[in-house]
C-alpha cells in the first residue's frame, strides 16, 4: 500500500532534492530506450524536479515531464529552461492515447498505485512503446555505505526491487533488467543534505531527525574510510526495469 504522507513529503525540500539527488548514467538511459530512436517522445512520469528529464534531453529526446506536486513542478520549471511540467499523476496522465514512444520513471514507481498506473501508462504508449522504471541505489558492498543506509533508512534494496518488480500487467511483455554503475563525489555535508531529502527523514519527528544527523556526522568523523577526508566517492548501482507495450 502506498504511504501517501511519505509520497507527498518532497515538495517542501524541492531545491535541496534537486541539488543533492544524483543523476542517471547515460548508458542506463540509452539501454532503457533501446530501439525507440534518437529523438523519441518520452514521458518522464513522477518527474520530481527534472533530474531524469534533463538527462533524457541531453541525449536528444523530446521529454514531457508529469508531476503531481506543485513545489516539485516549480523547481523543475526553474531548473530546466524550455520545459514546463504538466500537473498529473501515474494514475491520471494528461496526454492523449498512443502519444508516447516511451514512459520512464525515476525513483518514483514505488509510490504508484500500480494496477491503475499500468493501465494508464499502456494507454499513453504507442504499440511496442517502452515502459521503464529506474532507480539509483547506493552500492552497499562498501562498508561505510551500508552503515550510511542503516542510519538514514535510505530507500529500497536491490533484492527488494528485483523481487517486487516482475511484471507490469497484461498490456506489457516480459520485464528485462539492466544494471549500471556510477559514482558521485560528495562531502559529509552533501550526504547529510541528501539524507534530508529522503522521505524517512522528512516524516520523522524532530528527535529522530537529530539522531540521524548526529549519527551520520559521527560516521564521517570516525569511520576509517572517511575520517579526515574532505570528499569521498559515493558508489551507486542503477537498476532499469524495461518492458514493451504489447
Amino acid at each position: 500500500m502506498v504511504d501517501h504522507t511519505r509520497a507527498r513529503s518532497f515538495g517542501t525540500v524541492a531545491a535541496d532534492y534537486d541539488r543533492f539527488r544524483p543523476g542517471y548514467p547515460a548508458d542506463a538511459l540509452r539501454w532503457a530506450l533501446a530501439g525507440v530512436g534518437d529523438d523519441a517522445t518520452v514521458v518522464d512520469l513522477g518527474a520530481g524536479t527534472g533530474i531524469l528529464t534533463r538527462g533524457l534531453r541531453a541525449l536528444g529526446h523530446r521529454v514531457t515531464p508529469v508531476e503531481p506536486d506543485p513545489g516539485m513542478r516549480a523547481r523543475l520549471d526553474a531548473a530546466t529552461p524550455g520545459t514546463t511540467a504538466l500537473a498529473g499523476s501515474a494514475e491520471s496522465v494528461p496526454l492523449p492515447d498512443g502519444s508516447a514512444d516511451a514512459v520512464l520513471v525515476g525513483q518514483a514507481y514505488h509510490w504508484f498505485d500500480r494496477e491503475r498506473a499500468h493501465v494508464e501508462i499502456a494507454r499513453v504508449l504507442r504499440p511496442d512503446g517502452i515502459f521503464a522504471p529506474i532507480w539509483n541505489l547506493r552500492d552497499d558492498t562498501a562498508g561505510w555505505v551500508a552503515e550510511l543506509g542503516r542510519i538514514a533508512r535510505m530507500g529500497e534494496s536491490v533484492s527488494d526491487l528485483t523481487e517486487k518488480v516482475t511484471t507490469f500487467g497484461a498490456a506489457f511483455g516480459p520485464v528485462e533488467l539492466g544494471r549500471f554503475t556510477h559514482r558521485t563525489t560528495v562531502t559529509g555535508d552533501d550526504v547529510v543534505g541528501l539524507m534530508r531529502t529522503r522521505s524517512h527523514w522528512l516524516v520523522a519527528s524532530p528527535q529522530q531527525r537529530r539522531r540521524m544527523d548526529r549519527e551520520l556526522r559521527e560516521l564521517f568523523a570516525t569511520h576509517p574510510d572517511l575520517a579526515g577526508r574532505e570528499t569521498v566517492e559515493l558508489p551507486y548501482l542503477t537498476l532499469v526495469f524495461r518492458a514493451r507495450r504489447r
